[in-house]
């Protein structure tokens, strides 16, 4: 059964036992070839917390809580699932290099749900998984796995590192998309603006500014019907732009635009000011490895944000399970390096990908939420092994950052989001010092991997 939402963290007692000492290359920007200047200011520090002067967001791809994190130590997962049909299904393993995907969209998200409320999508039973679309097994597509694909876990072995990671700071095991229709399109509007303009699924041609008129999204009406169809190109407030107004800096790391994969997790593209104004070329910074040199080189901006290659995401069909030393690379140069006791990292994952996860999410809007995600919180001052069971979304990611410099709200998600559990950290204490994260692959390792410019979210 799963536990009642409680704002407390739970750590677990077997983890702290065991965890003896842990306390209570070149750059071109976005839009082309200007050189990034080092030694960037990151403006005013913070007072929500005055010991914290950086935010780092890494995000990852596809994923869910009882596919990625099964048996976690005090968390809500589950090893089982039911169809349509009321089978009890146990979940197989599935690794992280499966060269194949599921179709994931607001049609996969109804279905999934199963949902008997007014609105398709509500009142979730979580037991139409089955009804999905997977690409295993079609002509010109491997073979399944098992008989049940979204049924499936990740084998642990191949995510030590984000075991790691929860074990020695926070998990919270309730962590939802402010969207409901797991686009990879939308979510990522929303990490940067709490909206996305009422879009909904993915855009047909380029995913931003770039395509002109000749790229489309289709838009959700407030009964969560699909409506008339938009250009994918915006032009409301972001966090970029409240961050510029109160002279604080940022950046967003990401793949370029035209590289092949048509900088499909690249968000600011699709925010028109932005893209034809000077941040393009001073804060949408490619490729994403220029944040290792950042760091090294005391220039990283107070808030940034880290999105993957198609290679190093966990996006399933992209054939790799380099994504857990991708993010703990990011994490360990963090923790090696100045910023260290000024720095709270967050690490979710946008959508669920069409993986199976027995928590039903909330109508907390006609457009939100989605089904779970993993979200894990690093930082010299959070806790060792907290589980937190607080309902969180992309809202409360921007929340901690408007709060932290004095910003108001950008959207309902941001407004309606509970805040990160103060009883997580401990910003009265001292800064604990960093132990490194096991991982087979470092910083050096990616800093040579060749950019992979596949196109991203095939199904």
């Amino acid at each position: 059964m799963r536990p009642a939402l409680s704002p407390q963290c739970l750590v677990a007692a077997a983890i702290a036992f065991v965890l003896a000492g842990c306390g209570g290359g070149s750059s071109s920007s976005g839009g082309g070839s200007v050189a990034i200047p080092t030694g960037v200011p990151s403006g005013p520090p913070g007072h929500g917390y005055p010991n914290i002067h950086h935010v780092v967001i890494i995000v990852q791809e596809n994923r869910t809580v009882d596919n990625l994190f099964p048996g976690f130590p005090g968390a809500d997962t589950q090893a089982y699932g039911f169809n349509g049909s009321g089978t009890k299904i146990p979940l197989m393993p599935v690794p992280l290099e499966a060269p194949w995907d599921f179709r994931h969209d607001s049609t996969s998200f109804f279905n999934a749900c199963n949902g008997r409320g007014t609105y398709p999508g509500t009142d979730c039973r979580m037991d139409g998984f089955d009804a999905e679309y997977w690409s295993c097994g079609k002509p010109g597509h491997p073979p399944c796995p098992n008989t049940d694909p979204p049924y499936s876990y990740v084998p642990p072995s191949e995510t030590k590192p984000y075991f790691f990671i929860g074990e020695h700071y926070v998990f919270a095991d309730a962590m939802f998309p402010s969207n409901f229709d797991s686009s990879s399109f939308v979510s990522h509007q929303y990490i940067i603006a709490a909206q996305a303009a009422s879009t909904v699924n993915f855009p047909v041609g380029p995913w931003g500014c770039e395509g002109g008129a000749g790229s489309r999204i289709q838009t959700l009406t407030r009964q969560r019907t699909i409506g008339g169809n938009v250009e994918p190109c915006f032009n409301h407030a972001t966090l970029g732009d409240e961050l510029d107004n109160a002279g604080v800096s940022w950046r967003y790391y990401t793949s370029p635009v035209n590289d092949g994969s048509g900088g499909v997790w690249s968000a600011y593209q699709a925010i028109k000011h932005i893209y034809d104004g000077p941040d393009w070329n001073r804060n949408v910074v490619t490729p994403q490895t220029q944040f290792f040199h950042d760091v090294s080189n005391g220039a990283l901006p107070a808030v940034s944000w880290v999105t993957p290659t198609c290679q190093n995401s966990d996006h399933p069909n992209c054939g790799s399970k380099t994504g857990p030393d991708w993010v703990a690379s990011l994490v360990n140069a963090i923790g090696a390096s100045q910023y260290w006791d000024s720095t709270v990292v967050f690490i979710f994952w946008d959508d669920y990908g069409g993986w199976y996860d027995h928590v039903p999410p909330e109508l907390a809007d006609y457009d939100g939420l989605g089904i779970r995600v993993p979200l894990l919180i690093v930082s010299a001052y959070a806790k060792t092994g907290c589980v937190s069971h607080v309902r969180y979304e992309h809202g409360t990611i921007l929340k901690f950052v408007e709060d932290q410099w004095g910003l108001p709200r950008l959207s309902a998600s941001d407004a309606r989001a509970n805040p990160i559990a103060p009883n997580c950290f401990d910003f009265a204490g001292a800064p604990r010092p960093f132990v490194t994260i096991p991982a087979p692959h470092g910083k050096q390792y990616f800093l040579r991997q060749p950019l992979d410019t596949r196109p991203l979210d095939p199904e």
